[in-house]
């Protein structure tokens, strides 16, 4: 179960950078013309906020433990996760956007696994 957790974070950690270096990089109208319209509603420094909210988990499901640094940051970054794919969720169903809801239940999901993961019976 340990190689699943890891497996699994690492994924997560590595779509998580993506994303948030993707949103601090990109100005907000060139996210919204690739398809992410949902910047619409947002101001630019919210879309950046969000960006570095995600390149932090990103950070947080991996390096910790990887480093033997702090590794209880692990599940706290997993728990972040959850709640910025909370937090997503409720914007594309207010925007009906329901097929992207599909790919924030699925990181909440990995982002429930590891957080209970290395919370509960798997702590490093």
């Amino acid at each position: 179960m340990n190689v699943a957790l890891w497996i699994v974070a690492v994924v997560l950690g590595a779509v998580s950078l993506a994303s948030g270096a993707m949103k601090l990089l990109q100005p907000p109208q060139k996210l919204a013309g690739a398809g992410y319209g949902w910047v619409e509603d947002f101001s630019p420094g919210s879309v950046k906020a969000i960006g570095a909210l995600e390149v932090l988990a990103g950070a947080g499901l991996v390096l910790p433990a990887a480093l033997d640094i702090a590794p209880v940051l692990v599940p706290t970054a997993a728990l972040g996760t959850v709640l910025l794919m909370i937090g997503a969720a409720v914007t594309h169903l207010r925007r009906h956007e329901h097929q992207a809801i599909v790919v924030n239940v699925v990181l909440l999901g990995t982002a429930t696994f590891v957080a209970w993961g290395r919370f509960g019976p798997y702590p490093f």
